[in-house]
């Protein structure tokens, strides 16, 4: 085994994938790369489609937003069903991860489907182009970047927990100055994750390949990934484009 085939195969091992000699499917790199982006762009459409269709039905949103219990219900179950596919994608068969990350995209429109009375139509679509512009901008540097980025998923990450705090001590502060400031951080913090996430889906993919080519084949592997993968951008591309929007939100007040 040559030195970098070690590296990237102990990346892919503590990503939380186990090697397997089981089973006889052997997929291409690029093969699983185009599938994380392939099912991203499937989620989002779900997504964006479910949020304009409930906004436009008074029935489900009476349903949704009638009483604080269904709000609840919908986050509990988006958390479940992203610790579900996050946590157990090594137990799931790739159908069954599939059919839970979509029905998490589904989920998630329904929760999403406020924005459209909380901004205008203009607003959104301009907050998403934006965000599309910088998250392929950003993706594409965490695929084509020869710098590792490693170090930098520990900062992300306590970066990420201090935002997450911050926003909950801002709820019942209600500090303009602190809201936009955690806005701009929040902005950072998911442009830094979509070049590191990227980076890191792209070891696991070329891992699996090398896996391959030395007689390692595990059928299963390669889904497995492409759909943990895209989750992952999948949830960097909405928060970074709930941030965006409320950046965009503000200029407009």
């Amino acid at each position: 085994m040559n030195k970098d085939y070690i590296e990237i195969q102990d990346n892919y091992d503590r990503g939380g994938y186990a090697r397997s000699t089981t089973g006889s499917g052997v997929t291409t790199f690029s093969g699983i790369m185009s599938r994380v982006y392939v099912w991203m762009t499937a989620a989002l459409l779900l997504t964006a489609g479910t949020a304009y269709f409930t906004a436009s039905s008074p029935a489900l949103l009476q349903l949704i937003f009638g009483n604080s219990a269904s709000i609840w219900i919908l986050l509990i179950a988006e958390l479940g069903l992203v610790m579900s596919v996050s946590w157990g994608i090594n137990r799931l068969s790739p159908t069954t991860a599939t059919a839970l990350f979509l029905l998490y995209s589904v989920v998630n429109g329904l929760t999403l489907s406020v924005i459209f009375f909380a901004y205008s139509l203009g607003t959104i679509y301009q907050a998403f182009a934006a965000s599309a512009l910088t998250f392929g901008g950003m993706s594409l540097v965490g695929y084509t970047t020869k710098k590792d980025f490693s170090g930098f998923g520990g900062i992300l990450l306590m970066a990420l927990i201090g935002l997450v705090v911050a926003s909950i001590i801002n709820i019942f502060w209600g500090n303009s100055v602190m809201d936009a400031i955690i806005t701009y951080i929040g902005v950072f913090i998911f442009v830094g994750l979509t070049a590191y996430d990227t980076q890191k889906i792209k070891q696991m993919s070329a891992a699996v390949e090398a896996g391959s080519q030395m007689g390692y084949t595990d059928a299963a592997a390669p889904r497995r990934i492409a759909i943990l993968g895209a989750l992952t951008l999948y949830l960097d591309f909405i928060n970074l484009f709930l941030y965006i929007l409320r950046l965009f939100g503000r200029n407009r007040d």
